[in-house]
């Protein structure tokens, strides 16, 4: 079986607390977008389930692969269902470290094909609670649908949101940025307006009001980062953010932009919503 795990960007993207647990609580909304990896899954042939695996990966090259989310999702439904041996190959063009769900991606997409794969015959609410033992926004992608996202980010709304018209333009910068480092920079705290209620604007009135609580340590370490939300809105952009904790940042537009070279030397991804 060969599925497509798609990335997500974040639509605003607000840490209000730190949580007992030691996790945060945060506000966001989760919009999926078509820049995939791909993902083949391989069943071994007979019937004797045994506790093998393979994982080869090509494009965008991985630290490791043994600690893979892939083979997190696949040893997670083995200890409670009978899957034979299964061989897996990722091929990776989601970039690692830019806050665009590509692992959580992997991971959902896993549970998904194996689920499918073997009968296992798992509903979408318990696909989603094995989802929620992998990462805070591996859930979203069983969904896979515009959502706003609350506790830590596996509290799932359906959001109407109309971007039909509009052209989304990503830009990989390729600074890997740890997650775990981002929340150790950010304050966390209720400043700025709900997503929720931003969202309800078009967005040409978004700017200065959909804010990204990782922005201002990001910006600080990575200046880079900072000068290419600059150039989106500077190239016509009626909103502009990064998404997540970083690196990737992005625009939106009513009109195709002519890009300067400070975006066009980096890698990019475009889509047009209808």
């Amino acid at each position: 079986m060969i599925v497509f795990p798609n990335a997500k960007i974040n639509l605003g993207l607000r840490i209000l607390r730190k949580r007992p647990d030691g996790f945060h609580d945060l506000e966001s909304a989760f919009l999926p977008v078509g820049l995939t990896d791909m993902l083949e899954l391989v069943a071994a042939s007979g019937k004797n389930p045994v506790k093998s695996h393979r994982l080869t990966v090509t494009g965008i090259p991985l630290q490791s692969t043994e600690d893979n989310l892939c083979i997190r999702a696949l040893r997670l439904l083995r200890e409670r269902h009978l899957i034979p041996d299964v061989n897996l190959h990722l091929h990776k063009r989601i970039p690692a470290g830019a806050g665009l769900g590509g692992g959580s991606s992997d991971a959902a997409f896993t549970l998904r094909a194996l689920n499918e794969m073997f009968g296992l015959s798992l509903d979408v609410p318990e696909l989603m609670e094995y989802a929620s033992m992998i990462g805070s926004d591996c859930p979203f992608f069983i969904i896979n649908q515009p959502s706003l996202a609350t506790g830590r980010g596996e509290q799932l709304e359906p959001l109407t949101l109309d971007l039909s018209g509009y052209t989304i333009i990503l830009v990989l910068p390729g600074i890997n940025i740890d997650t775990s480092m981002a929340y150790r920079m950010i304050m966390p705290g209720e400043e700025g307006q709900a997503v929720r209620e931003v969202l309800r604007l078009v967005p040409e009135e978004w700017n200065g009001r959909l804010v990204n609580h990782f922005e201002v340590p990001v910006f600080e370490k990575y200046p880079e980062i900072g000068s290419l939300k600059q150039a989106l809105y500077d190239s016509g952009a009626v909103y502009a953010s990064m998404t997540g904790s970083g690196s990737a940042v992005f625009g939106l537009f009513r009109d195709s932009p002519g890009l300067p070279p400070e975006i066009s030397r980096y890698p990019i991804y475009i889509e047009r919503f209808s």
